[in-house]
């Protein structure tokens, strides 16, 4: 997931409570000098009441069911985080579960028919 220079993604919410993301700072934008002239991490997220900030090789696990926003406050250099979504199976019902198998079950047979798979192997 990167995040290009002095931008930001709008407050959202996923709507639901079936995931858990976690996201592990790759390339942290260096502290920025803000408007008071104090020197202040560069890039945030906003989950919630909650902001946190990035740091390279940790990680940060939020719900997405709250509100949250990003924002990459450095003039040049872009914010990239390893992004992975959790199912939240203690939240689910059995029907949900049993569709979101499905769901990746299809996808996993469209990305083998697309030869994915195969590309996949090569870069790997």
């Amino acid at each position: 997931n990167r995040q290009q220079p002095d931008s930001g993604i709008p407050v959202h919410s996923d709507g639901n409570n079936m995931w858990l993301t976690t996201q592990m700072g790759i390339k942290v934008p260096p502290s920025v000098t803000n408007d008071k002239g104090e020197t202040v991490p560069s890039a945030h997220i906003r989950v919630g009441p909650e902001t946190r900030h990035w740091e390279q090789g940790q990680c940060l696990l939020y719900d997405t069911t709250y509100e949250h926003e990003t924002y990459n406050k450095h003039p040049t250099e872009e914010r990239v985080v390893l992004h992975v979504d959790f199912f939240n199976t203690l939240k689910m019902t059995k029907l949900e579960i049993e569709v979101l198998q499905y769901i990746y079950d299809m996808r996993e047979q469209f990305m083998k028919a697309e030869g994915v798979a195969k590309v996949g192997a090569q870069v790997l």
